[in-house]
């Protein structure tokens, strides 16, 4: 029996009604996927499924919390998890996702939602995830105040509290600025 035996939907048993499936995605889950985005959590799934004239429409909606490493000071933190998404599926020869559409072979007649799940959960992770302001590591953000060092013409873009990092305006050294020339004249 797969490890994931649990959320396979059933598809080719379906007539007209909707079914309904619920899960709670907690550390065990995730510590199967054994993804490192992601490694604890509690989310509730929920999966309602619907048979169309000749496809089935599998809609999800997520609740809840997930544990990942701050950018900044790499504590954990909490991101709040609330998801929306639909899937259409059809029967084929064989497995395969196209556009939007997702085959599954009509010999099994079922389909695997686990990693699915997953997936929606780290789309709904931001690109740049941080505590809120105050709630940083201290003493990693004092490491980091240490080591940052920022020219006037640079774009860096750190966004620090004034009370967690204070960012120097420091001049670099001149035997360096003919190389900038250099950049200007492509």
């Amino acid at each position: 029996m797969s490890k994931f035996a649990l959320y396979n939907v059933v598809l080719k048993d379906l007539s007209t009604e909707t079914r309904v499936y619920e899960y709670v995605l907690d550390d065990a889950y995730f510590k199967k996927i054994d993804s490192e985005e992601v490694q604890k959590g509690t989310v509730n799934a929920k999966v309602t499924v619907q048979k169309k004239t000749n496809s089935f429409e599998l809609n999800f909606i997520l609740d809840g919390v997930v544990l990942i490493p701050c950018n900044r000071c790499l504590d954990n933190m909490e991101q709040p998890i609330h998801y929306k998404e639909k899937l259409q599926v059809k029967f084929g020869d064989k497995f395969s996702e196209e556009d939007e559409i997702v085959i599954v072979p009509e010999s099994e007649g079922s389909i695997n939602i686990a990693w699915f799940l997953y997936e929606f959960i780290v789309l709904n992770i931001p690109i740049k995830h941080v505590h809120a302001p105050g709630e940083c590591n201290k003493t990693m953000v004092t490491k980091l105040k240490k080591h940052i060092t920022r020219s006037k013409d640079d774009d860096v873009d750190v966004e620090f509290d004034d009370d967690e990092l204070e960012i120097e305006d420091t001049t670099t050294d001149p035997r360096w600025d003919g190389l900038q020339n250099i950049l200007d004249n492509n």
